[in-house]
């Protein structure tokens, strides 16, 4: 096993994952910085609410991608995994495609929360829990209008259905469940205390 390789493809998951979709295009098409405005957050809810649809969505479908392709790159290693380590060496690389978006090198570490790449990170590893959550997500912004609360309720619910709906097995994939149970509902603590003071905007 070539561990500078596998290095490499984790640096090249970080540099994936940092590239900043909606930094970009708001300055590309907008001539605005997306984190000067609204939230000033570097992700596609920020994005649609400041520059619409036209903008935001671009960005959505990118940053999902990310997630997706950052994972999906680990089929072009040149040599075989033992056991489960082809499914951790998955998870690191999703867990530093995450970490990119959220800390992006090309703009000084200042992204988004990692919502949309860990879906692309969900529908590389968890096809189908992802649709399932999806469609949770879905819901719960449709009664409530607020985007974060329907993060954090997906992610809050996709162990339980990784767990206990589709049963799965393999151990690494029920701890990424459960971190990212733990992980959204962290990194929407601001949210958390404007829902709390009534506070948080809707959708």
């Amino acid at each position: 096993m070539d561990y500078f390789l596998l290095i490499l493809f984790i640096i090249l998951a970080f540099l994936i994952g940092s590239i900043p979709s909606s930094v970009w295009i708001g300055r590309i098409f907008f001539k605005v910085d997306i984190r000067k405005m609204g939230s000033g957050n570097a992700g596609a809810t920020n994005t649609i609410r400041v520059l619409g649809w036209k903008a935001g969505v671009p960005v959505l479908l990118i940053d999902i991608f990310k997630g997706w392709i950052a994972v999906y790159i680990a089929n072009f290693l040149p040599f075989e995994f033992v056991g489960d380590q082809f499914i951790y060496f998955k998870i690191i690389l999703a867990t530093s495609a995450v970490l990119g978006h959220i800390f992006p090198i090309y703009i000084g570490f200042k992204g988004g929360k990692g919502v949309a790449t860990l879906l692309g990170v969900g529908i590389a590893l968890f096809p189908l829990a992802s649709i399932i959550i999806a469609g949770l997500f879905l819901i719960v912004l449709f009664i409530s209008r607020i985007v974060s609360v329907s993060s954090i309720i997906a992610s809050i619910a996709f162990p339980i259905v990784v767990i206990f709906i589709l049963k799965t097995v393999e151990v690494p994939l029920i701890i990424l469940s459960i971190a990212v149970a733990v992980f959204i509902p962290l990194t929407h603590a601001a949210n958390i205390k404007r829902i709390f003071k009534g506070e948080e905007k809707k959708f």
